[in-house]
């Protein structure tokens, strides 16, 4: 029994490392195009209904974190079917890979807005930055098992994120295009990346 257990261990672990070294091909660049107008979507909406954000961060705060969580939920769902009809038996290895990647940013995210809000109210207009910051980060951590291109986005949300904390401050503090711009431009490189490749690899060339 013990040998039994020890082998299938073993196999587990394989998968585990051909799911690591292996390209992630889980992400639908229709749907990462869609959060990038969702983000954008975003903007709009807050510019025509909360135009005074600063005294409504709690507002600012939850309209952006429900734009989040629609924008993980429909790149999750896609990832899924997506992975288990070109990943096929190594599907769950290279979701739960993915999904490892990137977790740590967003959990640091989060604890980060939670720790402004309970402790450093007055700094919270550095969150669109913070985020942003926070975003490139998970995204050099997926570079590795995504298309090389993918590093320019990263670079992206970087130079974004140390913008926001230059530019958008004061009067400029949480104005929805300081995350609309980022957000929106960045998925829709994301997408133009993942169908770049896609289109490459088709024709042959990748």
């Amino acid at each position: 029994m013990r040998d039994l257990e020890k082998a299938l261990a073993d196999i587990s672990e394989i998968r585990s490392q051909m799911a690591r070294g292996t390209e992630f091909r889980g992400y639908g660049p229709a749907t990462l195009a869609a959060t990038g107008g969702l983000a954008l979507l975003a903007a709009a909406g807050q510019a025509l209904w909360l135009r005074q954000p600063a005294a409504h961060v709690g507002l600012y705060i939850a309209l952006w974190g429900t734009t989040a969580a629609i924008s993980v939920i429909l790149i999750g769902l896609d990832m899924i079917l997506r992975s288990r009809r070109i990943h096929s038996g190594l599907a769950q290895e290279m979701i739960w890979s993915a999904v490892e990647q990137f977790l740590p940013a967003g959990v640091a995210g989060g604890l980060v807005t939670a720790v402004l809000l309970q402790y450093a109210p007055e700094s919270l207009w550095m969150l669109p930055g913070i985020w942003q910051i926070v975003f490139s980060l998970g995204v050099f951590a997926c570079c590795r098992f995504l298309p090389r291109a993918m590093f320019a986005v990263g670079l992206w949300y970087l130079i974004a994120g140390l913008a926001c904390l230059v530019f958008a401050q004061a009067e400029h503090a949480f104005s929805p295009w300081a995350m609309g711009a980022p957000y929106g431009v960045g998925q829709l490189l994301v997408a133009a990346v993942l169908q770049r490749y896609a289109a490459g690899e088709s024709d042959g060339q990748l």
